[in-house]
């Protein structure tokens, strides 16, 4: 049976602050990689994370905090990582010790910019870890309501079931359900997908479209996902499970969801800058976006959801003209 090891949380943010949350609760004992020291001092003095998810306090005797990728990636057996996908050259780039024997966890919705690569498949081709030793962490999750103990599900999938299962067993708890697959490729580029259509979502809520037009956007964002995972990964799935459709509903209708939150001020009129600018945080979607558009030039699947996101973010075309177009289509 396969033994996750020692397990160390890479990233800072809120998604990163919940895993590590679920994770020490099992192990009582976690490395944290975060880039600032400044952060890590504050960590420890205040016994939480300073910037995110501060209402979740842990015993700071249970974490081996490092700002150095490299003693991380020493020391410990599985490394999850959870960095905003913009940011994750840059972290790798530091490295100077191999990685390909380490179980290497993606917990990143997003795709690798510039590369236009879903992070396993970044993992593999750079770095040369094997598929077998490469695993995602699929929602539906805000890190918000696992910081409340409120009930969620996760999916850990990895070609080698064993190592998913393992995994399974780290992250399971009274508040936590989990289950396994072996389709990594596919939840991968779900995850950057659901962020595309939340966008879609709060850019129609912020033009005042109603509940009964949001089901319907929902409901082709679905379909549309359904030809791009087959398109770019044949294989027996259902897209109804709630890693697919789960966490794209979730990701599109919540409040706590950061990607509808930011198509909701670019549908009131805000431009792109501003939105991040007064966001705060990284809205995954908007670099999805482009990356998901790039790779479909290759694929040629009618995806007109993500095309009318394209258009609004990057062409700056009026979100009330590409709207109303997209709703002609609709069915």
């Amino acid at each position: 049976m396969f033994d996750c090891g020692k397990i160390a949380i890479i990233g800072g943010g809120s998604w990163a602050t919940a895993i590590a949350k679920i994770v020490v609760g099992h192990t009582h004992h976690i490395g944290w990689y975060m880039r600032r020291d400044d952060r890590i001092d504050d960590f420890r003095r205040m016994g939480h994370n300073p910037a995110y998810l501060t209402s979740v306090h842990f015993d700071i005797n249970e974490i081996d905090f490092s700002s150095d990728i490299n003693k991380m990636v020493q020391a410990y057996d599985t490394l999850i990582f959870v960095t905003p996908s913009p940011y994750l050259k840059n972290h790798l780039k530091k490295l100077k010790t191999r990685i390909k024997d380490k179980f290497i966890v993606t917990a990143i919705k997003g795709i690798v910019p510039e590369e236009n690569m879903v992070c396993s498949d970044y993992f593999h081709e750079v770095y040369d870890v094997p598929y077998d030793n490469l695993a995602c962490i699929g929602g539906p999750s805000h890190a918000e309501e696992v910081a409340l103990e409120r009930l969620s599900y996760l999916t850990v999938a990895c070609a080698d079931v064993e190592k998913a299962q393992a995994l399974t067993g780290v992250l399971a708890s009274n508040y936590i359900k989990t289950k396994t697959s072996d389709d990594v490729v596919g939840i991968e580029y779900a995850s950057v997908l659901k962020n595309v259509y939340a966008i879609a979502a709060g850019i129609c809520s912020g033009l005042k479209y109603g509940d009964n037009f949001q089901a319907v956007l929902m409901s082709n964002a679905v379909q549309e996902m359904q030809r791009f995972l087959t398109a770019i990964r044949p294989l027996e799935r259902s897209v109804y499970d709630s890693v697919y459709l789960g966490d794209l509903l979730v990701t599109g209708y919540s409040n706590f969801s950061r990607n509808r939150v930011f198509g909701t001020m670019i549908g009131k009129g805000y431009s792109v800058k501003s939105a991040q600018i007064e966001m705060e945080m990284i809205a995954e979607g908007f670099f999805g976006t482009k990356c998901m558009k790039e790779i479909n030039r290759q694929m040629h699947v009618n995806m007109p959801i993500l095309d009318a996101v394209y258009n609004i973010l990057y062409e700056r075309i009026s979100p009330q003209i590409e709207i109303k177009l997209l709703t002609d289509s609709f069915r």
